[in-house]
């Protein structure tokens, strides 16, 4: 079997199982990937020397592909998966797929919650496919605390959402679930104002989706 159709079944038995932290329908398109990816790519250009990456929440990998095709074996690599089916399936591409075992030496899988993971220097980029809008409020102001205390301040973080997902949910949900979507709204939202330096949209993702870039600092 086809490593993308091994991946694709492995997304959605997660999906069914976990969808609360999955969040996703579908792995994130090639495009969706190489939005998310846009910071590196830039950053890999200028620098001249070996950068620091995290990747937040990458499920089977498909943003994972965009960014260990844009590293080196002297950057450095860091995966944080709670899921640990998706851990394990990770591990093992960095091991057998060619294209992510250049990295083996650089790259490392931690299953962790992120508010618990430590790193001995901060990350020039941090990449997050986590699913803030299935979560309590209160977790999603642990997460973006672990965001920009791992961030350098001339770092970017970058994080994706489904266009309209918030007020489409408050639509259909009862009252409980309503206050927890507005306050997520306000902390995200909040962060966005004092740090957002681009957006990029993303219309060929199901479904469409738009990312969010923020610098280390505030303004």
């Amino acid at each position: 079997m086809k490593a993308t159709r091994r991946d694709r079944l492995a997304f959605f038995r997660q999906v069914r199982e976990h969808y609360h932290t999955t969040g996703a329908i579908a792995p994130s398109s090639r495009f969706l990937a190489a939005a998310q990816a846009r910071p590196l790519a830039r950053l890999k250009t200028r620098l001249d020397r070996p950068v620091r990456v995290l990747e937040v929440g990458p499920g089977t990998g498909a943003v994972t592909r965009r960014i260990v095709g844009l590293l080196e074996p002297d950057d450095t690599f860091d995966l944080v998966e709670i899921n640990p089916a998706f851990a394990e399936l990770l591990e093992h591409r960095f091991t057998d797929d060619p294209d992510f075992a250049r990295l083996a030496d650089s790259a490392q899988v931690h299953a962790v919650p992120l508010q618990e993971f430590q790193s001995q220097a901060p990350y020039d980029v941090i990449i997050s496919g986590l699913p803030m809008n299935n979560f309590a409020a209160e977790l999603v102001e642990e997460l973006f605390e672990a965001y920009f205390r791992l961030l350098s301040p001339d770092g970017t973080l970058s994080y994706f959402e489904y266009m309209y997902m918030r007020p489409l949910r408050k639509l259909v949900s009862g009252r409980k679930d309503r206050i927890r979507v507005n306050r997520i709204a306000e902390i995200m939202s909040g962060h966005c104002r004092a740090r957002r330096a681009s957006t990029s949209w993303v219309f060929m993702n199901l479904p469409p989706a738009w990312v969010q870039h923020l610098s280390g600092s505030d303004s």
